[in-house]
């Protein structure tokens, strides 16, 4: 009798789990949370979830749009403000107003057509490695990067690629405006900047903490606190290996968004892993999985983050100023920065 009561358990179970729908979140290569924390939700709404990595954020976002007609996945995670209005503009998400939305930071909230909800925030920053700077001088302003000095010490992201790439360069366009931010990336291409197509390969491949030979790379504000935190060495150190370079103007403020794709077929389980993920559950496990601040208030920090600084003056930018600019300014660095052409040549045909 037993025997055959666990048999009609264990078939029942088989059964609901092979009924459960699948949702597919489409995000960027820098996702991670907890695997028990997943599972658990899981468990809980009975949703299986299955994440597909789409590389940095642009060319994730990307994926999204030239697959609109038939959507590859049911949410997407991980554009950013830089972004933002090219999600909209292509028309791929569709508007949920999570019961959370007055949990979250009001600041955040720059979508109020409700297709954006926000997940997270940080800072873009210039990172050095300190042990290269130990007995050297660090760059004391943003114009110091061009200098013969600092010849070949920077790797930066593609901004036509990389969201912490299109961050600095918006950065730049804040910082020296219209008329000189292309000046100073062809002072850049001139000093021996190195491009890479995304942040992985920036900082993993060229930064010299992973081998290479770049001490300066374009990261987060976060990204020390992150390198004390998976420190391997014993004892374990006191500060971390490198720090932010905090140049006037050199840092961005970036907010990073789900979104549920038009044509899914999962809705409501689209709507539960939303409000999931801006739950405070999974707000408080982010920071020390991708290193970034929760966009949910009341969510507590971990005290690691004391080595993750707040820029003193970051640079902002209004959505609608991208989207009215973004892509322009992409093609004008790529002109300067990937073609070599003159910073003046190309602000005299505008």
């Amino acid at each position: 009798m037993w025997i055959r009561l666990w048999i009609t358990v264990l078939l029942a179970l088989g059964l609901a789990m092979a009924q459960a729908p699948t949702l597919t979140v489409l995000t960027h290569d820098s996702w991670a949370l907890d695997k028990n924390l997943i599972a658990q939700f899981e468990r809980q709404s009975g949703i299986r979830l299955r994440f597909l990595k789409g590389g940095d954020a642009g060319v994730m976002l990307n994926k999204a749009i030239l697959s609109r007609g038939a959507p590859i996945a049911d949410v997407i995670y991980g554009f950013d403000n830089t972004l933002l209005s090219r999600a909209l503009q292509a028309d791929i998400l569709q508007p949920y107003r999570s019961p959370e939305l007055p949990n979250l930071r009001p600041e955040l909230l720059l979508d109020q057509t409700f297709r954006a909800t926000p997940v997270d925030f940080g800072y873009v920053a210039l990172n050095y490695d300190r042990g290269y700077f130990q007995s050297k001088p660090l760059p004391q302003r943003f114009t110091d990067l061009a200098s013969p000095e600092f010849a070949r010490l920077l790797v930066v992201q593609n901004p036509a690629t990389s969201s912490p790439g299109l961050a600095f360069l918006l950065a730049t366009v804040a910082t020296f405006g219209e008329d000189g931010y292309l000046g100073f990336w062809e002072d850049l291409r001139k000093n021996g900047v190195r491009v890479v197509s995304g942040w992985s390969d920036a900082y993993y491949t060229h930064f010299t903490r992973a081998g290479g030979d770049r001490p300066l790379v374009v990261s987060y504000s976060t990204s020390p606190a992150a390198e004390l935190f998976y420190s391997e060495a014993k004892p374990k150190p006191a500060e971390p290996p490198t720090a932010n370079l905090f140049l006037p103007g050199s840092a961005f403020f970036q907010v990073e968004y789900v979104g549920i794709l038009k044509g899914t077929r999962n809705q409501r389980a689209a709507e539960r892993f939303v409000d999931w993920l801006v739950s405070r559950a999974a707000q408080e496990n982010i920071p020390t999985q991708m290193w970034v601040y929760p966009a949910r208030r009341d969510a507590a920090l971990p005290e690691v983050f004391r080595w993750a600084q707040v820029p003193p003056q970051p640079a902002r930018m209004a959505p609608r100023q991208i989207a009215e600019n973004r892509e322009r300014w992409i093609r004008e660095w790529t002109q300067v920065v990937v073609q070599g052409q003159s910073a003046e040549a190309v602000k005299a045909r505008r």
